[in-house]
Order: C-alpha cells, then sequence, then structure tokens
C-alpha cells in the first residue's frame, strides 16, 4: 500500500481524553477514533491488526477441533429468565443494553453468548454419542460500562472471541480446559506478548472456577499476585495467602476504655498504644438480592485487612436460596445516608462492637430482622483482642471469643490478600505484585446453564442427564491495544511483528529524486513478491515527518533510500531497537524474510 494513497492520518498532540499510553497513540497514530462515548472506528492500519489477531485466534482454535460459527447478537430476554441473569446482567451488574422491539417484546444486546448456546446444544444434542462439542466464535459484543474509558480497553462495543464446549463428563471437559489452556498460551506467545496465565473469580459468569489470562502492563487494571517459584499466579480478586502473624496483645484482662475520637483503626491504635493484628473491626455491608430482600451483613475481620468485597458477594451469594433468591444484585459499605433507611437508631460506626444488637434494625417487609454475621479466618485465634463497644466513644481491651463475644457461626475467607503476605503453599515464599490487563478468560461452568435450562443428553444407560459446559473468551480488540500498552516508547508504538499492520516501509527521503523513487519501488515491488507486507512511504513530505510516522505507527522495519545509494546501499532501521545498518539493495529483501521469521517464533 501506498501512503499517499491510504486513508492515513496522525496527530501530533495527544488527544484530550486519552488516559493511558496505549490509548493516546492508537488515536495519535490514526489506528481509531472515537464517535461516542466507549465507541470506536477501526481504521484501516487498526483493522489489519485486528485481522491478524483474529487469524491467530482461529488457527489456535481450529487447532483443537473447535468449529468455527456465529450467533446472533440481538437475544430474547426468556432465554436470559431461564438462566436466572436477567435481573443479573440488566439490574445488578446493569452492563446489558435491554430494548423492546415493536411488539414489545424485551431484547438484548449480546454481552455474552451462554444462554444461546445453551439453548442451542438444548435443541441439538440428544445423545452422548454426539458429544463432546465445541463451538467458537468472533463477533462485536455490546456492554453498558458504567465508566467507558482507556479506548478499547474498556469500551461499549468490542470484539472477542468467545468459545463454548458441551461434554458428557468431567474427564472430557478436563481435556478441553487443558487444550484452551494451551491454545491461549499460543495464542498470546504467537502475537508476542508478556503474560501471566492467573487463578480468577468467575464473576456473573459463574462456575467452580477459571484461569485468566493477563497481559502484564503497568497500565493494568487489575492486580495480580505470584511467587517467585511459580507454581502461583491469582487476580487479587481471587487470591488467598497467608497473613502476617499477630503480635501479642498486650492487654490482659477485659475492660472498657474510653476512646475519644478514634473512628480508624489507625487513630485507636496510636491512642491505645497497640498492633492493629490484636483489633477486631466490624464492617457493616447491605445485600440486596434479586428476591427484593436486604440483608444487613457484619464483617468481622482483622484490623490492619481489608475485605475482599468479590470473595464477600461469593460468600453472599451462597446464602441466597434462604432469601428465596438466586443472586446479589447490590453490595454497599453501609454508611450514615445508607442506615437512615433501615436503622432504627443511629448506628456507632467505628465503635462496633461483634455481638451489635439485632434491634437497631427497624421492622420492614423488605429488610431481614437479623444481622448476618461474619468472621474473618484471621480473627479466630486472636486472644485479649481490643474491638468496639457498640458505644460512640468507647472499645473494649482483652477481649476473646467465647467469653464477651460469640465467634459468628459463619468463619470463611474474605481478606483480601496483599504483597507481602506468605503463599500457602510455601510459606517461605512471598507474594509479589504485578499490574495486568485481562485478555482472556477460560471458566469450568459445570452444569450450571444446562440445568437451569434443561439440556441433557441420553447415556449409554438411558438416563437423561445434564451436559458438562465450558466457556472460552479472549477479547481481540483488547488484545492490540494490550499490545501496544506493553510495547512504545517517546517515538511511538512498537508493534510485535505477528501483528503489526505491516511489516516493512519503504521510505522516499526525497521524492524529487529519480533514483531513490527507483530503489524504494523496486523494492518495494521484492518485499511484496517475497510475502513481507510493505507500505510505501511516497508522500511529498519532509524526510523528517516521514521518519516521525512511520516511528508513531510502530512498522517493525524502516527501509530508507537515502545518501547510501551511492554506494549501492540502502538504510534499515530497526523499529523495537532503532538500530540501524547499511544493506546492499539486493540482500534486503532476504535479510528482512530471515529476520521476520525469526521474531515470529
Amino acid at each position: 500500500m501506498r501512503l499517499s494513497q491510504m486513508f492515513f492520518l496522525t496527530l501530533r498532540e495527544d488527544p484530550a481524553e486519552a488516559e493511558i499510553p496505549s490509548h493516546k497513540l492508537l488515536l495519535r497514530a490514526g489506528y481509531i477514533r472515537r464517535i461516542g462515548s466507549g465507541i470506536y472506528a477501526y481504521l484501516p492500519l487498526m483493522w489489519r491488526v485486528l485481522q491478524k489477531v483474529s487469524q491467530i485466534v482461529r488457527e489456535e482454535m481450529n487447532a483443537t477441533g473447535a468449529q468455527e460459527c456465529l450467533l446472533p447478537q440481538l437475544q430474547p430476554a426468556e432465554l436470559w429468565r431461564e438462566s436466572g441473569r436477567w435481573d443479573t446482567y440488566t439490574k445488578a451488574e446493569g452492563i446489558m443494553f435491554a430494548l423492546q422491539d415493536r411488539q414489545e417484546r424485551e431484547l438484548g444486546l449480546g454481552p455474552t453468548h451462554e444462554e444461546v448456546i445453551t439453548a442451542i446444544a438444548r435443541d441439538s444434542i440428544r445423545s452422548y454419542r454426539q458429544l463432546p462439542v465445541h463451538l467458537y466464535q468472533l463477533q462485536t459484543k455490546f456492554r453498558d460500562e458504567i465508566r467507558p474509558r482507556f479506548g478499547l480497553m474498556r469500551g461499549r462495543e468490542f470484539i472477542m472471541k468467545d468459545g463454548y464446549s458441551f461434554h458428557a463428563d468431567e474427564d472430557s471437559f478436563k481435556q478441553t480446559y487443558q487444550d484452551m489452556h494451551r491454545a491461549y498460551t499460543n495464542m498470546l506467545r504467537r502475537c508476542g506478548l508478556k503474560f501471566r496465565a492467573v487463578e480468577a473469580d468467575s464473576g456473573a459468569i459463574g462456575g467452580s472456577g477459571s484461569q485468566e489470562f493477563m497481559v502484564l502492563a503497568d497500565a493494568g487494571e487489575d492486580e495480580v499476585l505470584y511467587t517467585d517459584d511459580g507454581k502461583y499466579a491469582a487476580n487479587v480478586e481471587k487470591a488467598v495467602s497467608l497473613p502476617v502473624d499477630a503480635e501479642p496483645s498486650k492487654f490482659t484482662s477485659y475492660e472498657k476504655k474510653e476512646t475519644p475520637g478514634t473512628e480508624t483503626i489507625e487513630k485507636l491504635c496510636k491512642f491505645l498504644k497497640c498492633s492493629p493484628t490484636q483489633v477486631v473491626k466490624n464492617v457493616l455491608y447491605q445485600a440486596a438480592y434479586d428476591s427484593g430482600t436486604t440483608a444487613l451483613v457484619l464483617v468481622s475481620i482483622r484490623g490492619e485487612q481489608a475485605v475482599n468485597e468479590v470473595k464477600l458477594l461469593n460468600e453472599l451469594t451462597k446464602l441466597a436460596p434462604q432469601y428465596g433468591a438466586k443472586t446479589v444484585l447490590a453490595l454497599q459499605v453501609l454508611d450514615e445516608e445508607a442506615q437512615q433507611k433501615w436503622a432504627k437508631n443511629p448506628l456507632p460506626l467505628g465503635y462496633i462492637a461483634p455481638d451489635l444488637s439485632d434491634k437497631y434494625i427497624r421492622s420492614s417487609k423488605q429488610v431481614q430482622s437479623k444481622f448476618v454475621r461474619l468472621a474473618d479466618r484471621t480473627v479466630v485465634e486472636l486472644k485479649n483482642f481490643v474491638t468496639g463497644s457498640n458505644e460512640s466513644g468507647y472499645h473494649v481491651v482483652g477481649a476473646n471469643w467465647g467469653e464477651q463475644f460469640p465467634l459468628p457461626e459463619l468463619v470463611v475467607d474474605v481478606r483480601k490478600a496483599t504483597a507481602g503476605d506468605r503463599a500457602i503453599h510455601d510459606p517461605n515464599q512471598t507474594l509479589q505484585s504485578a499490574r495486568g490487563i485481562e485478555i482472556g478468560h477460560i471458566f469450568q461452568l459445570g452444569a450450571i446453564y444446562s440445568k437451569a435450562m434443561g439440556a441433557t443428553y441420553t447415556n449409554e444407560q438411558g438416563e437423561e442427564i445434564p451436559l458438562v459446559m465450558g466457556c472460552y473468551g479472549v477479547g481481540v480488540s483488547r488484545l492490540a491495544q494490550a499490545a501496544v500498552e506493553q510495547s512504545y516508547d517517546k517515538d511511538g508504538i512498537v508493534w510485535p511483528v505477528a501483528i503489526a499492520p505491516y511489516q516493512a516501509i519503504v521510505t522516499i527521503p526525497n521524492v524529487a529524486d529519480p533514483q531513490q523513487v527507483e530503489v524504494a519501488e523496486k523494492l518495494y515491488n521484492s518485499l511484496n513478491q517475497a510475502g513481507i507486507e510493505t507500505l510505501l512511504d511516497d508522500r511529498n513530505e519532509r524526510a523528517g515527518v516521514k521518519f516521525k510516522d512511520a516511528d508513531l505507527i510502530g512498522i517493525p522495519y524502516r527501509i530508507v533510500t537515502g545518501r547510501s545509494l551511492s554506494s549501492g546501499k540502502v538504510e534499515v532501521v530497526e523499529r523495537a531497537t532503532h538500530k540501524s545498518q547499511e544493506l546492499a539493495i539486493d540482500e534486503v529483501t532476504s535479510i528482512l524474510k530471515e529476520s521476520i521469521e525469526q521474531n515470529k517464533k
């Protein structure tokens, strides 16, 4: 492609709406254009990148025996009600674009396709002889993000590969799950990315377990915790660890103490001259279930620890059947404004004890009359601890479970693991932290959708059994931007060779020089004929402008037909290293071809 004929627009300044380097660079380099909040057009250069990523994804998926299909983006609400996720996606997470057609039938624009594919399986799979089945698609998805940002990282419209497999048993599923782990590893490796596979929370998709594939980058929204021995890695939402040991308490007897102005752990410990590891703090939450019931939750956790709200949400979801519900629509910390809706009297916030009386709760049909009380495991073994007294301005010291306070029946892990904690698999290993961008996610769904939607098969004994299911997603457009976030410099994008829109660019410094033009044309044709995708910068622009544009758009190799022509050579610059060398004109094509093949491995 000749740049003089290409739709090619670059900007010299960073766009005002761009926040992270990759977003700025993709806009500046003319890869994408913003159309609305979280909505972007993929311009020709970007579309080539996306096609290359898609092709790598297709090749790796096809190698596992998966079959490509295309599912409808418009999905009937009835399917989502069958699975129980309509309210979750339209109210709780609120990420589904929901609409009505002219017959007032409710529809959703697909953020994901578990319901659609399960309905197809229900109608199509009858016998164990048809299993396993693995289908996938590459398609535009829609999610009504609360705060679209970072360009293609968190948009409201994006390209995704999602795949779904159906099996007769767990052994068959596990084989496909392993195949997907290998395929995803191959995809990211072939795209030239540094990444880490980590344990993850399954979120609204559900299932017994899942694994995320995180591209490592400083601007990543996710925190990954891992050990140097390579035996543990998890998203911080899922991570588990051993906290530091609690310090011995200096309080030997139970006593109520006046502690004015100590609403925070920091102020309390400074006032009492004690360690936060000997404090039991009690945090109030409000959980709204999809049955219309609200439960008030009191979490007791060690003073220096933070509640992992994803873990807490999962524990509260397990309790949903008690309230005639399937899921939690919303979870929030109870502040003064929230408590006014249900509390009879003002709560002693900052001074709450584990035995806060249920009498604080005003009688209501919507609000449960008793607190749900949970204890994090960090508090179970504490002796002579400090905690609230249920009276503003006072704490108690020297308290013990089973004496002054009953230990809550629900003892769970709801603490947030942090860098510096000891690893559970080896306490000599310390958790390290890195930032990551979630690119892929594979889920062990089991039978949650097949049971809910009646998708069964007949086994060899003639019994009807729910299908075992897996789900596997890759963010194609997100991966493309993540590659930029991981690899750029002060001059612009540095694309990995495998997914660069073009592999080489031939730059003519002076289009008025016949020799420069002639050699450039020769090289342009030779490179393309050899299968090296090449641009020709034949624009009537200054050489400096052309060099800056080539660096900005990130083409891996630049060939310059400049001063060295007099000695039968051209300058070849490698974008990633800025390494420059002069090569004989006739050697350029073979040397670049070999270098490109090496870089793709």
